[in-house]
């Protein structure tokens, strides 16, 4: 299908099925306007779009540099020197190495190895500021994996939320797109998808500020966070969305966690009666809260369901 007949059902697509809180009038000039611009960026982002396989899993990266650096998402790559094979956008496959990670928000990097001559690359955006809710996007990702008849996939939508470390868009993902970019009308990275949501149109991206903040750790191969802390309080816990919700993973001994129950393999469905969906999002919500302060948790154990509080306490020292 030829890309400017695809981008025009694409925005019709979304004018129908944008979120409510968006919903207004939209003249046919600015979708022109919009498939314009994105028609002008497309070509060079997709150049810097990838397939990350790692570990048995696939998903998607995104070049930010001419030597080769990736940003993705760390559940995609877990970090830990790990090698990867990355499928360029023309098909060819290169060897890289997985970096640093920041396991609490979600980023991740790898590096290619030196190239001949530089890598296609993509730039960033480094001002979370700068954005606003209502803003046009487009995301690039390998949804199910790498397609030789089809390459890199575009989506194209709003932004629906802006927090801390995380955006929130209507674009439509699928699995295999986790690690790819979100990106604005000029061609820059604001993102890189996170969690994809059951409803697909509402999903989680990790914005630019936790690979900025922690750009020089994470190129050195460190891991950042472990355990999911608020501002001066701290749980204990680590946990990784899952096709049954977002699982516990880890309890740090003695921690507030572990004092309230807390176990490994429960399931967290809300936090203070905000439903949880998926990691970077109960990221934000314990980031809110303070040491001393309370926090209700309906948890699934099992099959039963229970509320239990905790308390938070103070980040141990390293």
């Amino acid at each position: 299908m030829p890309l400017k007949l695809h981008l025009c059902l694409l925005l019709t697509c979304l004018t129908v099925n944008s979120s409510a809180v968006l919903a207004k009038e939209i003249k046919l000039e600015d979708l022109l306007n919009v498939q314009r611009q994105v028609q002008a960026q497309f070509d060079r982002a997709r150049q810097a779009v990838v397939t990350v396989q790692c570990g048995g899993g696939t998903g998607s990266g995104v070049i930010v540099s001419p030597s080769g650096l990736i940003l993705t998402a760390a559940h995609v790559t877990d970090g830990g020197k790990k090698k990867a094979n990355i499928v360029l956008h023309d098909g060819r496959t290169v060897e890289a190495t997985s970096l640093g990670v920041d396991t609490a928000t979600d980023a991740g990097m790898l590096q290619l190895p030196p190239p001949a001559k530089a890598w296609p690359y993509a730039a960033l955006a480094r001002d979370v500021r700068e954005l606003k809710i209502g803003q046009w996007c487009f995301a690039i990702g390998n949804p199910g994996g790498w397609d030789a008849a089809r390459g890199p996939v575009l989506r194209i939508g709003k932004l629906v939320k802006i927090s801390a470390n995380t955006l929130q868009s209507d674009c439509v993902l699928m699995g295999g797109d986790s690690g790819g970019g979100l990106f604005n009308l000029n061609g820059e990275v604001i993102g890189i998808h996170s969690r994809i949501w059951t409803g697909r149109d509402q999903n989680l991206h990790v914005s630019m500020a936790p690979f900025l903040r922690s750009w020089d750790m994470m190129k050195k191969g460190e891991s950042v966070t472990l355990w999911e802390q608020g501002n001066g309080g701290w749980m204990g816990i680590y946990t990784e969305g899952t096709d049954a919700g977002l699982t516990v993973r880890k309890v740090a001994p003695d921690s507030p966690g572990a004092k309230a129950g807390l176990k490994e393999g429960d399931i967290i469905l809300s936090v203070n009666n905000k439903k949880m969906a998926a990691r970077p999002e109960f990221r934000e919500a314990i980031r809110a809260r303070r040491t001393g302060e309370l926090v209700t948790l309906k948890v699934k154990s099992g099959t039963v369901e229970r509320l239990i509080e905790v308390k938070l306490g103070k980040q141990p020292q390293e």
